[in-house]
C-alpha cells in the first residue's frame, strides 16, 4: 500500500496542475496554429520593417483574445464536453476549475485584449477582435453548433479573422489581400473540422449536437470534404491570380492542395480506420505550408 507521503500532492505541485487546468482552457495548440496566420497577415500587410512595440503589443492582444473566447467555448460546452470521450477530461468537466473561477479568467482575458489592442495597437483591430470573440464564443458556440449541422461552416468565419486582425493590426486597414487570407482559411475550415467529425460522430451523437456526419452521415460528409478540397485548391490560386504572390507560394498551395485533396479521395472511396484523422492531421499540415508559404514568397521573391 501507497505512504500518504507518497499520494500527497506537494504545494509545488498542485500550483502547476492549476497552471496547466488554466491553460488548458485557453486551448494553446488551436490559439498557436491562429497566430501563425495572424502573424503572417502582419507580416504580409507591409514592406517596411514593423516596429518592434507594435508586433509584441499585436501578438500579445490578439492571443489573450482568442484564449479568452476559447475560454467561454469551454464554459459553454462543458455539459456536452462530460459526454464525449475526447473532450471529457477537460477541467470544467473534472472539477479541476469552477465555472466561477473559470468565467473569471475569460472575462479577464477578454477585457485585457480589448484594452491592450485599443490602446496599444488600434482600434478597428480591437473592434474586429472583439466581433471575433463574440462570433466565436457565443454565436457559433451557444448557437450554431446546435442549431444546424452547417454550424462549422457559418461559424467558420470566425476562426478565418486571425489573418486580417494582424493585417489590421500593421496598417489600420481593411485590404482586399487580407481578404482573401480570410477566405483561404474559410473554405479550409470544414473539411479540416468534418474529418476529426467523422472519427468523433457517436460522441457527438451521444452530446446531441448536430454535426454534418450526425445529421447527414458519414458518406455525404466523405463527399463534402471532398467538394471543399477541391473549392480550397481553386481558392488557393486567388493570392497568385491577383499579384498578392508568386510562383513560389503557387507551386506549394497546388502540392499541398492536390494533398489534400488525395486524402479526401482516399477517404471517400478507400477509408481506412485511422483515415479520418490522418486527414483532419493533414488539414493541420496544409495550413502551415500554405501560410508560411505566403510569407516566404513576399519575403524572398
Amino acid at each position: 500500500m501507497a505512504s500518504n507521503t507518497e499520494t500527497q500532492i506537494t504545494p509545488d505541485k498542485a500550483i502547476k496542475n492549476t497552471v496547466a487546468a488554466y491553460l488548458e482552457l485557453t486551448k494553446p495548440k488551436v490559439v498557436a496554429m491562429l497566430m501563425v496566420t495572424a502573424l503572417v497577415g502582419m507580416l504580409l500587410a507591409t514592406e517596411q520593417p514593423i516596429p518592434l512595440p507594435l508586433l509584441l503589443w499585436s501578438c500579445l492582444g490578439l492571443t489573450l483574445g482568442m484564449a479568452g473566447a476559447a475560454t467561454i467555448n469551454h464554459l459553454a460546452d462543458q455539459r456536452a464536453d462530460a459526454k464525449m470521450k475526447r473532450t471529457a477530461q477537460r477541467p470544467l468537466v473534472q472539477g479541476h476549475i469552477s465555472t466561477k473561477n473559470a468565467l473569471i479568467f475569460a472575462v479577464g482575458l477578454c477585457l485585457s485584449s480589448v484594452v491592450i489592442l485599443d490602446i496599444f495597437v488600434n482600434r478597428l483591430t480591437c473592434i474586429l477582435t472583439i466581433g471575433g470573440m463574440a462570433g466565436y464564443a457565443l454565436i457559433y458556440t451557444l448557437y450554431l453548433k446546435r442549431a444546424t449541422p452547417q454550424n462549422i461552416v457559418i461559424g467558420g468565419l470566425s476562426g478565418a479573422l486571425p489573418p486580417l486582425l494582424g493585417w489590421t493590426s500593421i496598417t489600420n486597414e481593411v485590404h482586399p489581400h487580407a481578404l482573401l487570407l480570410v477566405l483561404l482559411i474559410f473554405v479550409w475550415t470544414p473539411p479540416h473540422f468534418w474529418a476529426l467529425a467523422i472519427h468523433r460522430r457517436d460522441d457527438y451523437a451521444k452530446a446531441g449536437v448536430p454535426m454534418l456526419p450526425v445529421t447527414h452521415g458519414i458518406e455525404f460528409t466523405k463527399t463534402q470534404i471532398l467538394l471543399y478540397t477541391i473549392l480550397l485548391l481553386l481558392t488557393s490560386f486567388l493570392p497568385y491570380l491577383s499579384g498578392m504572390s508568386g510562383l513560389f507560394y503557387l507551386i506549394i498551395a497546388i502540392v499541398s492542395g492536390l494533398g489534400f485533396i488525395g486524402y479526401a479521395v482516399k477517404l471517400k472511396f478507400d477509408p481506412t480506420p485511422k483515415l479520418a484523422m490522418q486527414t483532419f492531421g493533414f488539414s493541420i499540415v496544409y495550413l502551415l505550408l500554405v501560410f508560411p508559404a505566403l510569407l516566404i514568397d513576399h519575403t524572398l521573391f
